[in-house]
């Protein structure tokens, strides 16, 4: 059973069916998983723990783009 859920992305208001794991939600809002650090709830989280965290509703979420150069 899916329901609507909110969140905070990067300070901006968010709504996506849940249960989902913050990989999926990643790639829903177009980042890529592989290049990004995630603050979750207010802690930097491993990407170890990603698949096994399940977005809820009223979560906070800082995505960070690391971006290459010289």
């Amino acid at each position: 059973m899916s329901n609507q859920i909110n969140l905070q992305v990067n300070g901006e208001t968010r709504n996506c069916l849940s249960p989902i794991t913050l990989p999926k939600l990643l790639q829903q809002l177009g980042f890529n998983p592989r290049l990004v650090a995630v603050e979750y709830n207010g802690e930097i989280l491993h990407n170890q723990f990603w698949t096994e965290t399940q977005i809820k509703n009223g979560d906070r979420l800082e995505v960070v783009t690391i971006v290459g150069g010289g």
